[in-house]
């Protein structure tokens, strides 16, 4: 008699690429890509980790990496469709975010814990595995350095969306391996920091000699800052920042918009530290946001051969800019179409006639994915996490703003206003944050962790969505029913019991 090897939900389906039925009746649990005969070589611990990364593409191919972030945020939101507005509105529940109920499974909070628990899962194994391989032990410390940083990275990405979570350190040998229960937000710090403490040990190069998509060391620092910001450990976000600011391995490009171009992403590089590497050759990794930020229909020369419409900037956001801030030259209110006529805000979208677009993601060129990477860490979040980090610990001191204006400087800004309060200045730099990050999955996280999500989110609306309730449950997303079913050990998060 066949049977379908099972896995655990919980390890967010590691390991169904080697699901195979088999003649026995006892089930067997495998995980990973792990086998007795893997990881034996060089070449196995190399696609050893090209799997931790390869986490990364349901991340950011859904793209859950922004998108479930920038649809609960004050700066963009969906066209109204079944999925996107529950986000925008708030109206999802604990069934909304398992598998069977969401027909848009990866802009789901599920697809972050499915992805990131494979990408936890997979580290494991390369961290169990690899110190017994036969290889070069130069690189081999390399490998498991960026093993580690994976790890803290998923770990990370689930805490911000989820709260306490279970940290997982070890492979899954067996089903009872994989039955985990929550830490707390203390532990979960703990062990990211431990994860990059082991990352910068490892001898990982700098860049530019770093291979495009991997992480270098610098990056190591640059998620150490951002991590220890969301623990409010200001002193470590400082440090850290710091080392990245003064290694001067990175630079702001002249132009911001040049960032974000697809046929500049390899200059871009020395600002876009790490990135969702987009990459046209089949099968590729891919996104939706050259669609989806584009006006509906065939756009023309400037944003997509095809785009659908689906995602714009709310007026409010737009008109916040000063009108010489040269980031706001990345949204815009009008578009030329393909006969070359300028199509004005009021038609760009049937949905309201102060549709603002998005124009991070344009390719007009490529018909075979070849888009724009997407941002995980630049270097203006390395100043700004200093900037906060400095007034935090000392105020709005001399240091803080040397931190903040070389980003203003670049937008074609004046220096800061000095003479702010501690609180006037903090204030000041989350504004930048949103000015300077909109649409890459990051302003939705600085509502949550300052606790502003709950003045600020109730203000954002428009004639597409007049109202939006809030409630203090939603600063994280409640645990996949799944997941809950699937680990006797796991409880849903404490506001949505």
């Amino acid at each position: 008699m066949k049977k379908l090897l099972k896995i655990t939900t919980y390890l967010g389906m590691a390991g169904t690429a080697l699901i195979a039925p088999s003649c026995q009746l006892d089930e067997t649990i495998y995980s990973s890509i792990y086998t007795e005969d893997f990881y034996k070589t060089a070449a196995d611990a190399e696609k050893g980790l090209i799997s931790v990364y390869g986490a990364l593409g349901g991340l950011g191919g859904g793209p859950a990496l922004t998108l479930i972030a920038d649809f609960s945020d004050d700066q963009t939101y969906p066209r109204g469709v079944v999925g996107r507005n529950t986000l925008t509105q708030f109206t999802y529940d604990v069934n909304y975010t398992t598998q069977k109920s969401n027909s848009r499974l990866n802009e789901s909070p599920q697809q972050i814990w499915q992805s990131c628990y494979a990408g936890i899962e997979k580290a494991n194994w390369v961290i169990a595995k690899v110190p017994g391989a036969n290889m070069d032990e130069t690189r081999r410390k390399q490998i498991l350095g960026e093993a580690y940083f994976l790890r803290a990275f998923y770990h990370w990405f689930l805490s911000k969306n989820f709260g306490d979570i279970p940290v997982k350190i070890s492979p899954s040998y067996s089903e009872e391996d994989a039955v985990t229960a929550k830490s707390p937000k203390a532990d979960v710090y703990k062990q990211i920091y431990a994860d990059l403490d082991q990352a910068l040990a490892s001898g990982l190069v700098s860049y530019p000699a770093v291979e495009k998509g991997r992480v270098a060391k610098e990056v190591v620092n640059a998620l150490y800052a951002k991590a220890a910001l969301y623990n409010e450990d200001w002193a470590k976000a400082l440090e850290q920042a710091k080392v990245v600011i003064a290694s001067g391995k990175y630079a702001l490009m002249e132009d911001v918009r040049d960032v974000y171009k697809y046929d500049k992403e390899d200059a871009a590089r020395i600002e876009n530290m790490w990135a969702f590497e987009v990459d046209p050759v089949s099968p590729g990794l891919g996104h939706q946001l050259t669609g989806l930020c584009g006006p509906p229909g065939s756009a023309g020369p400037e944003y997509a051969r095809t785009s659908y419409g689906s995602m714009f900037a709310y007026q409010a956001f737009f008109s916040s800019f000063d009108p010489t801030d040269k980031r706001r030259l990345l949204l815009d209110t009008t578009y030329i179409d393909k006969s070359g006529k300028t199509v004005p805000q009021r038609s760009i979208t049937p949905i309201t006639t102060k549709g603002v677009l998005i124009k991070k993601y344009q390719d007009p060129v490529s018909t075979v994915g070849m888009i724009p990477n997407i941002p995980i860490f630049r270097l203006p979040d390395v100043y700004l996490i200093a900037a906060e980090a400095e007034a935090r610990l000392n105020g709005a001191s001399a240091a803080a703003y040397d931190f903040v204006n070389p980003v203003r400087k670049r937008a074609g800004l004046a220096n800061l206003k000095t003479g702010l309060t501690k609180d006037a200045f903090i204030e000041a730099v989350l504004q930048e944050r949103a000015w300077e990050f909109f649409a890459e999955g990051d302003r939705w996280y600085d509502l949550t962790r300052t606790g502003k999500f709950l003045t600020v989110i109730p203000k954002a609306v428009n004639e597409v969505y007049p109202t939006r309730n809030v409630t203090a449950k939603n600063k994280y997303f409640p645990i996949p029913l799944d997941e809950i079913n699937a680990n006797t050990k796991l409880e849903q998060n404490p506001d949505w019991k």
